[in-house]
């Protein structure tokens, strides 16, 4: 017999997204379902897509963000995530994202100082170098099939590019890949650059950018039951150590390095570093974690009256770090902190070229540090960088200045505003390291009940989607992002076979006998709906 209602405790095993927490899953939902051409507040601090804010950058961050909410958070609710998650491939697919290859792969002087005359062009954005963009698509793509189990993308011609210039060029042109030939296409020039990582723009290659691949290739290994990741790894951490390593005596890692100049270049803020421990945590995370003192060393400084910690520019940071090692000063000390800001002066407002450095590093703390610290750096940015809320989505705005008059933080590029920060929140400690460790595989799949017929197009937000073995429970916490009535009919699949109660609000108001699924029709709001189906 089940229970007229449920124990008023029942849900506190259960833990329930943060209204910030849905406010960037609606936001990133708002990006990936805008008409096509229509970027809204995407644009870059330059006018083309060349630099570290532009279109590909936020997308796959927003997809990242997106999956770790889904695999640490939201388990069950499959069919939200992968409707946003495709929607999100398809925006990566577009030519506004990935056209810039072609004046790029004429390489130049500011990425091969030594050239004499350009290369010729080539349209084709996956067959040779341009790992910042094939890598995050990879990555996308491989996402897709370990948390869906599905093999949408690796059907003939899945990731097709057409280049098709109106008024200049010798007509279209289509360029066919999937999931598979993309990943042997990068396999393929990481070879060729002897395993150093495949070149971002012609001649650099950069640590951070073949991070992505790594990963999507462990994931692949997973699903196609191959040890691919396993040598390639070996011969990348092999090909660095032979360069003298990823990173410099100070901890910070190299920014980039010249193929043809065999020259490691310099960092010039904790961007690179940042961003790169983030991830590259997934399958070396015992360096990163013991590197994580001296990398992070200058650059935050903890607000104690006010709960919060500022992020320094790069100037403050890096003397901070100088003064600390030629003055043996205390970098907790305002006062270091002072002399810093009095030898460094002013930070300059111009943003050509800035480096999305806040959101890297707020990428950096979800997955290294720990949850309090992260939160201090996202009390900052509530408090300082505008938070703002658009049909129920949580961004923030693009703002150019660096600093405020006091010293905060207060610069946000659109890389940042709309997908790092929600990256951050979205994740958990370590959270990349663990999907490495155990990415989603068949016998998952084949005991995990999931929701299907739902999604974020409906109006409706997701708070709890998780299915509990032991107490035989599946539980789903919606509401309406804007107080409308609405209808939705979950449908929870792949139940083990029995007799469920079904509970909304915490009374039961029917029984079913569950052949693998069951569709129920639910009444939402503006206040939380609690739906669970507890086995008998």
């Amino acid at each position: 017999m089940f229970p007229q209602t449920l124990p008023p405790d029942f849900l506190l095993d259960f833990p329930k997204l943060s209204p910030l927490q849905a406010g960037h899953l609606r936001h990133f939902h708002n990006l990936a379902s805008a008409l096509p051409g229509e970027w809204p507040h995407m644009g870059s601090q330059l006018s083309g897509p060349e630099w570290l804010d532009s279109f590909r950058y936020q997308l796959a961050t927003v997809a990242y963000g997106a999956a770790v909410a889904h695999y640490h958070r939201l388990p069950a609710l499959r069919a939200p995530f992968k409707t946003l998650l495709e929607a999100l491939i398809g925006k990566m697919l577009m030519k506004e994202v990935w056209a810039y290859w072609y004046l790029t792969s004429q390489s130049g002087r500011f990425v091969d100082p030594d050239i004499t005359e350009l290369r010729k062009p080539w349209p084709d954005p996956i067959v040779r170098e341009n790992i910042m963009y094939s890598g995050h698509l990879l990555l996308m793509v491989s996402l897709h099939a370990m948390l869906f189990n599905d093999d949408k993308y690796d059907a003939p011609d899945a990731l097709t590019f057409k280049w098709d210039p109106i008024f200049w060029g010798m007509g279209p042109e289509t360029f066919s890949y999937n999931r598979s030939s993309l990943q042997d296409a990068i396999l393929k020039e990481m070879e060729r650059e002897n395993w150093m990582g495949v070149c971002c723009e012609p001649n650099n290659v950069f640590v951070i950018c073949n991070q992505f691949p790594l990963i999507a290739i462990r994931y692949n290994d997973i699903r196609n039951k191959t040890n691919i990741v396993g040598p390639a790894l070996e011969k990348y951490t092999a090909a660095w150590k032979a360069k003298g390593g990823f990173h410099q005596p100070d901890g910070l890692f190299v920014s980039m390095y010249l193929v043809k100049q065999d020259k490691k270049i310099p960092p010039r803020t904790i961007g690179f570093t940042a961003w790169g421990c983030a991830f590259m945590n997934s399958w070396n995370s015992e360096q990163i974690h013991a590197l994580y003192p001296s990398q992070s060393l200058g650059f935050f400084t903890p607000i104690p009256n006010e709960d919060r910690i500022n992020m320094n520019s790069a100037a403050v940071g890096n003397t901070i770090r100088k003064l600390v090692q030629e003055e043996n000063a205390d970098p907790s000390d305002p006062a270091t902190l002072a002399k810093a800001r009095s030898i460094t002066g002013p930070t300059p407002d111009g943003t050509r070229f800035s480096v999305p450095d806040f959101g890297y590093a707020a990428m950096w703390l979800s997955e290294v540090d720990s949850p309090e610290r992260l939160n201090g750096l996202l009390r900052h940015a509530d408090a300082f960088l505008n938070p703002t809320w658009e049909e129920g989505g949580l961004y923030y705005p693009r703002r150019d200045g660096a600093e405020d008059g006091e010293g905060n933080w207060i610069r946000v590029d659109p890389f940042t505003g709309n997908a790092a920060i929600g990256y951050a929140r979205l994740n958990v400690p370590d959270g990349q390291k663990k999907m490495w460790e155990r990415p989603w595989d068949e016998e998952y799949f084949a005991k995990a009940p999931y929701v299907d017929g739902v999604d974020l197009g409906s109006g409706v937000n997701f708070l709890r989607g998780e299915w509990d073995s032991a107490k035989g429970a599946m539980v789903l916490t919606v509401r309406t992002w804007d107080g409308a009535d609405k209808t939705i009919e979950p449908v929870f699949c792949n139940l083990p076979m029995g007799n469920y109660g079904v509970y909304i609000g915490g009374e039961l108001v029917e029984v079913r006998k569950a052949e693998g699924n069951i569709k129920v029709t639910v009444k939402v709001g503006g206040a939380d709906v609690d739906v669970v189906l507890l086995k008998e």
